[in-house]
Parts: C-alpha cells; structure tokens; sequence
C-alpha cells in the first residue's frame, strides 16, 4: 500500500510540465475509456440476460448526469488517440524528438489538436443534451 502512496505522490507532486501534463492526461484518459469499455460490455450482456435491467440502464443512460460523461468521454478518446499516435510515431520513426524542447511542443500540439476535434464535437453533444434534457431551443 505504501507503493501506491508514493506512486500516487510521485504523479501529484512532480512539476515536469508539458510532459508531466502528457503523461497524467494519457493515464486519465486511458483509464476513462477503459472504465466506459468495461461498463458499456457490462451494460451491453444485460439485452441477452435481463432486457428489463438493460432498458433501466438506457434511460440512466440518458439523464444529464450521463450526458456530460458522454462529453468528457469523446476528450479522453480524442486525447488518448492522438498522444498514443504521437508517442507511436516518435518512437518508431523520430527518436530524436524524444528531445526536452521537441517534447513539450509535441503535447502542446497533441493537446491542442485533441481540442480542435473536441469542440465541435463537445458544442453538438451539449446542444442534444440541452434539447432533449432540458427541452431548450425549441426542444
């Protein structure tokens, strides 16, 4: 147990910037879609054991609560793919970016191309969930 406190420490108390930022976001991100994986199999058996239990979840599903995950999920997906394509690609074919400088630009761009895509995705998702949670903009 104490292994996991200093691990734990290690990854709140280490200021190494970009990188830092990089690595914490690609576990976080990581362990998002693996929990919605994990639920979404889970929730996806119940239509052959309990059809019942799964319609109870589809409409948990669709409480806001739900939708603002939804939100933060389609990020960690974004995020989780284009930093694994950035370390994949720096890994087999540009070692050299593996460089303190060359680093911190890549997770800035890593991190700025996730928004772009994020956006305009995050602004649909908000604008359903208003309309049909919310009955907002004619809804």
């Amino acid at each position: 147990m104490s292994s996991l406190k200093t691990t734990l420490e290690g990854y709140a108390l280490y200021k190494g910037r970009e990188g830092h930022l990089g690595f914490l976001l690609h576990r976080i991100t990581g362990l998002g879609t693996l929990l919605f994986l994990a639920i979404h199999i889970l929730d996806t058996s119940f239509v052959y054991f309990n059809p019942k239990l799964y319609m109870d979840a589809i409409q948990i599903y669709r409480s806001t609560l739900f939708g603002f995950g939804e939100i933060i999920l389609v990020f960690c997906v974004l995020f989780h793919g284009a930093n694994g394509l950035r370390i994949a690609f720096v890994d087999l074919f540009a070692p050299k970016f593996w460089a303190l400088s060359s680093a911190r630009q890549a997770v800035r761009w890593t991190l700025a191309i996730a928004l772009v895509l994020w956006l305009p995705a995050a602004a649909i998702m908000l604008h359903n969930l208003l309309v049909n949670n919310f009955g907002l903009f004619g809804g």
